[in-house]
């Protein structure tokens, strides 16, 4: 486990959780769908003898609360709480990694508040909007998450996220009891911003600043291919491939990742 000062602040009539591990620039590492902020724990060992990481919990992951609005959330309101925090903390400027989900919400900000970043990376991520065939495969497993909860959702499709399930097993039986505290209230909340976020390669085609995909060789949730077009739209491309990895490389290939997130950080040269 790595140190850290945990916090809180209010927002939308809740609170947003997060921690700060380390000193230096800033670096915020963004979980995914299913996840909290203790997914990046391997990495933040390493990475916190040169930054200061942030690591929130998403609304409705882990400690944060889930947001509640009369219309959809939408991944561009998760972005507003990121910024919440960096101005909480007086941050002007940082790098922002997410994972999948976190990868959304990462482009958003990057849409909405392109001045505070000073790089940015898709960790199994995209800038790709749904196509149809997964806009159906979400409302079928929000569907299902409604009759059966967000735990038995979570044991069905989290195995399947890694490339050896039978090498990940503690990696996924973690995962799996964490997921015990999500509510399928939250995980569908989830799923309807995904599949109402805009196709945001245009952020990727005009960004101007280095820009870092890590992409998993057996990924089945987000596409090969998909992560090698993206890779060639910005200006300034980092690319690093897990070959023994599907869609959870942090924990499948940690050594690799770090050296990955570690090398990247260190070639932009931040200040």
């Amino acid at each position: 486990m790595f140190e850290q000062t945990e916090k809180y602040i209010s927002y939308s009539n809740g609170k947003l959780f997060y921690t700060i591990a380390g000193s230096g620039p800033t670096v915020v590492l963004l979980h995914g769908f299913g996840e909290e902020h203790t997914i990046w724990e391997n990495q933040v060992s390493v990475l916190q003898q040169q930054y200061s990481l942030i690591l929130p919990d998403i609304p409705g992951s882990g400690r944060s609360t889930m947001l509640r609005n009369d219309r959809i959330i939408l991944m561009d309101d998760y972005a507003e709480c990121i910024n919440a925090i960096l101005l909480a903390e007086g941050i002007k400027k940082c790098v922002m990694i997410g994972h999948s989900m976190g990868g959304y919400i990462t482009l958003a900000f990057a849409e909405k508040y392109p001045g505070k970043l000073t790089a940015l990376g898709l960790f199994h991520s995209s800038a790709y909007a749904d196509d149809k065939d997964k806009r159906e495969t979400r409302k079928k497993a929000n569907g299902f998450m409604r009759s059966n909860g967000a735990a038995a959702f979570l044991e069905t499709s989290i195995p399947g996220l890694f490339y050896n399930a039978e090498m990940s097993r503690k990696d996924i039986a973690s995962l799996l009891k964490k997921g015990n505290n999500f509510t399928a209230e939250t995980l569908i909340q989830y799923y309807e911003a995904m599949m109402e976020r805009p196709d945001r390669t245009s952020i990727l085609k005009k960004i101007n600043i280095p820009v870092l995909f890590v992409i998993g060789n057996h990924d089945k949730a987000v596409p090969f291919q998909h992560s090698l077009e993206q890779s060639t739209m910005p200006a300034y491309s980092f690319v690093t491939i897990l070959r023994n990895s599907a869609h959870m490389g942090m924990l499948e290939e940690k050594e690799k990742a770090n050296k990955t997130l570690a090398d990247f950080l260190e070639t932009i040269q931040l200040k």
